[in-house]
């Protein structure tokens, strides 16, 4: 661990901000985080001021929990009276959220394996004693959040044409709503309205419109928009007022073709406003018609009001752009760089254009949140250029990348958390991070910023200035939720980290559970057994299939086709059994050491043998 701030100064904060604006004969109420971005308008803010930019150097772990070996860890968190909900690709897991104690585990056990899409998962959404969320094959369940056990479980897609539930859902009026990922497969993505009682499908939106529906002229080929992309993959918003939902669409398909599919390719890269009880589109806002870049919407969008009070909406997208869009006028008030651009709109061609910040750069999965005591939009963003090449030809198979073409990263990486005035977009200032920043960013009243990087590193900015005030290296990667709660008077912090997926190059770790309060000293870390090193037995590829889906397939494609990394089919001929184990062993920079952990000898055995096979 670092402190930044001397003893001295830290100690003397203290004593003059232990409750910072609270009487401190006063204990606070316990604070609950019942949504992905703690409330339906994706604000993010919290008014709680225990630890503040006074005193943020003296936080210390109170514990930790390894939840797996390996694999993508994107989640966001909950806090419910005391209890922390989170998931990983096929668990979903209570903890007690003052000592990172295990409540209960749910295991889902994939009714159909066979489809390859991403194994990963956003977390779940909670109302009434239920905790909603999907699955890597298609399926959508409601377990009991005080069990643990299944109430319901219903298939609600394709995994075998590339679609999968990634989304952390949410729930208004009895409706929980949920998602299709998997535009890069070329699926047609959808929006779904289900009972949360039953599970009963009440409505569905076609992101992809077709026939009669309103937008499908915007497919000039209307055959292209069969396999059209346009996923949601991170979570929605809702205006409780206006009954209205906010959906963030991605990527049309192919990805790099965009001559393939003439036209403005709606609803892809585009806030879509839906009613929330019937599913009817009230409006959208297009940031990029006929995407040839594969820069899709990913991230959540966050309402707010602006100092005249005017009902906002804040944007950031793949694109490295953050947008404020006026919800009743639907016109676009500003549009702010927050990392590098480069060949904007440039078409990708086939011998290549580098493009900034490239299809893994901008405004990931967690967007814009809001800065109440500075009157701040505060955003994360990953700066990583990236060279496109189209391919000469393209052709659909269900379940499969749909690229159209090929992506390498450029070497060198960083992120940015920047904090933008929420009337004009103007920039206020820039924090540089020597990783991606892609994890969620969480300001409170006490003048904080909680935040953590791809590098390994939850840290601490002062909102006002974006000083960092505290960092401390935590067990890998960090891409999913970081959250701020009361517990009997105490103020806590929770972090998810150990993320391994297509955006840790040259980082890795093992999904693990932090919590933070003032004052603690560094718990012994509660981890799962690590793998023997011991020599490898016969080789299992059943198993390295298992490790490939888990871990590769986010890369180099589900059957291997490529992706962001190369493809593998046909590798046998390329490379023999020895070679592959010593480049899983000892990758170049552009992929993670996975040995020898998690993966140990046996493991890369397995794998190997199984690559052999594509």
């Amino acid at each position: 661990m670092i402190r930044i701030r001397s003893l001295a100064v830290a100690g003397a904060a203290v004593l003059s901000c232990a409750v910072h604006a609270q009487d401190a004969a006063t204990v606070p109420d316990d604070t609950n985080w019942p949504s992905y971005n703690h409330n339906v308008n994706g604000q993010r803010w919290t008014a709680l001021t225990q630890i503040n930019s006074d005193n943020a150097a003296q936080l210390g772990e109170v514990c930790r929990l390894q939840v797996d070996d390996s694999g993508s860890f994107h989640t966001s968190i909950l806090e419910i009276d005391g209890t922390l909900y989170f998931t990983t690709p096929t668990d979903t897991l209570a903890v007690d959220a003052t000592n990172c104690k295990v409540r209960w585990r749910h295991h889902y056990e994939a009714e159909d394996p066979g489809g390859k899409p991403l194994h990963v998962n956003r977390g779940v959404a909670y109302s009434n004693g239920r905790l909603y969320r999907g699955t890597v094959d298609s399926r959508f369940l409601a377990i009991d959040a005080t069990t643990g056990k299944t109430l319901w479980q219903y298939q609600v897609g394709d995994p075998h044409g590339g679609e999968f539930f990634s989304a952390a859902p949410q729930v208004y009026q009895g409706i929980v709503y949920t998602s299709a990922a998997g535009g890069d497969w070329g699926i047609r993505g959808r929006i779904l309205a289900l009972d949360a009682a039953t599970g009963r499908l009440l409505w569905k939106f076609h992101t992809i419109p077709r026939g009669d529906e309103p937008g499908a002229d915007s497919w000039k080929e209307a055959d292209s928009a069969r396999f059209g992309g346009g996923g949601s993959w991170s979570t929605y918003t809702l205006d409780v007022a206006e009954g209205e939902l906010f959906v963030p669409v991605g990527n049309p398909a192919p990805d790099l073709l965009p001559d393939l599919r003439p036209g403005e390719n709606l609803y892809t890269n585009s806030l879509v406003v839906l009613d929330a009880l019937t599913g009817k589109v009230k409006w959208y806002y297009q940031l990029l018609s006929n995407d040839g870049q594969d820069l899709d919407l990913g991230a959540a969008p966050m309402l707010y009001h602006d100092s005249e009070g005017n009902a906002m909406v804040a944007v950031g997208s793949k694109d490295g752009y953050v947008y404020g869009i006026n919800r009743e006028t639907h016109e676009r008030a500003f549009k702010t760089a927050v990392t590098t651009i480069k060949n904007a709109g440039v078409k990708p061609t086939r011998e290549g254009i580098e493009i900034c910040p490239g299809p893994l750069g901008g405004v990931e999965w967690n967007g814009p949140a809001m800065d109440h005591n500075n009157k701040a939009i505060v955003v994360g963003a990953v700066d990583w250029c990236s060279t496109l090449a189209a391919d000469e030809g393209f052709t659909y198979k269900p379940g499969e990348f749909a690229f159209g073409g090929t992506f390498k990263m450029a070497d060198q990486s960083r992120g940015w958390v920047v904090s933008l005035d929420a009337d004009l977009g103007a920039v206020r200032w820039k924090h540089e991070t020597v990783g991606p920043m892609v994890s969620a960013i969480t300001p409170t009243a006490g003048n904080v910023i909680f935040a953590g990087d791809m590098k390994g590193t939850f840290f601490v900015l002062d909102s006002r200035d974006g000083r960092r005030l505290y960092e401390t290296p935590v067990a890998g990667a960090m891409a999913g939720g970081v959250i701020t709660y009361m517990r009997a008077g105490k103020q806590y912090v929770a972090a998810v980290a150990g993320n391994v997926s297509r955006l840790t190059f040259g980082v890795t770790g093992s999904p693990t559970l932090h919590i933070f309060a003032l004052g603690a000293h560094n718990a012994p870390p509660a981890t799962r057994p690590v793998a023997s090193a011991a020599e490898a037995g016969p080789a299992d590829a059943t198993a390295g299939a298992r490790t490939f889906a888990t871990i590769c397939a986010a890369c180099h494609g589900g059957s291997g086709e490529g992706g962001v990394g190369p493809a593998l089919t046909g590798l046998a001929s390329r490379m023999d059994l020895a070679r592959t184990i010593e480049w899983i062993k000892n990758p170049s920079a552009k992929m993670p050491k996975l040995y020898p952990a998690p993966l140990n000898e046996q493991a890369v055995l397995n794998v190997a043998t199984y690559v052999q096979g594509l």
